[in-house]
């Protein structure tokens, strides 16, 4: 067991806060990076955005449905690991994904900060409805009303509940672990100045981060990491 292992190993109040980095190993292409999502789609910000919904709601679903639904993706060590933590009540996830593979490894404590693909409703209505049911058409069935998944698009609010559940993990923390990561993105990145001002934080990513506060910088595949932490 690494120094960085034995510290996770030892905390009490983890907080972890997670990015794409931790699903590419499930096959969830990232969005930055050289295969990612808006590296092949040059107006990908503009196809995620509420502008874009309202103009082509039919463009809308279509991008959406061809470019980010997995559903035959599973959770992978790094998951499963930080679940187990979760389970055990000694941790907490805050993560930028919205691919549903937290809740499928039953994560305890877990702020999915821009939503969830997999919980969809009826725009008219607001009924919930099966993503499977989604996935066919962008209508709901009971009304015709346009569904759309529960996620933070471009040009949308965060929702304020989750800002709140975040900064409440955030301040009881001993221990804040970044991963997977660029952390880069707004307001998500801006919670870790709200910490507990005792918490030591640790990023674990393969390219290094450059932070403007004290941390401790593991480069290393997280894959590899989380397979030698012990729960």
């Amino acid at each position: 067991m690494t120094a960085a292992q034995a510290q996770l190993a030892a905390a009490k109040h983890i907080v972890f806060m997670t990015g794409a980095g931790v699903s590419t190993p499930s096959g969830i292409p990232d969005y930055r990076s050289k295969n990612g999502l808006y590296t092949g789609h040059h107006n990908a910000e503009y196809y995620l955005s509420h502008a874009y919904l309202e103009s082509d709601p039919e463009g809308f679903y279509h991008y959406l449905k061809e470019n980010l639904y997995y559903p035959d993706a599973k959770p992978n060590v790094i998951h499963q690991k930080m679940a187990a933590l979760t389970q055990q009540g000694r941790a907490g996830v805050i993560t930028q994904n919205i691919d549903n593979l937290y809740q499928v490894a039953n994560t305890k404590n877990l702020v999915e900060f821009h939503g969830n693909l997999y919980q969809i409703y009826c725009t008219n209505c607001g009924q919930s409805v099966p993503f499977q049911d989604y996935l066919k058409a962008p209508y709901h069935q009971a009304d015709h009303g346009y569904l759309r998944p529960k996620v933070v698009l471009y040009d949308e609010g965060i929702d304020q509940n989750n800002v709140a559940r975040s900064l409440a993990l955030l301040r009881q923390a001993d221990l804040v672990v970044i991963c997977g990561t660029s952390f880069r993105v707004y307001p998500f990145a801006g919670l870790i100045d709200y910490r507990n001002s005792a918490a030591k934080v640790m990023a674990i990513n393969e390219e290094p981060l450059q932070l403007p506060f004290a941390f401790e910088m593991v480069q290393t595949n997280a894959i590899d990491f989380f397979k030698g932490v012990t729960v």
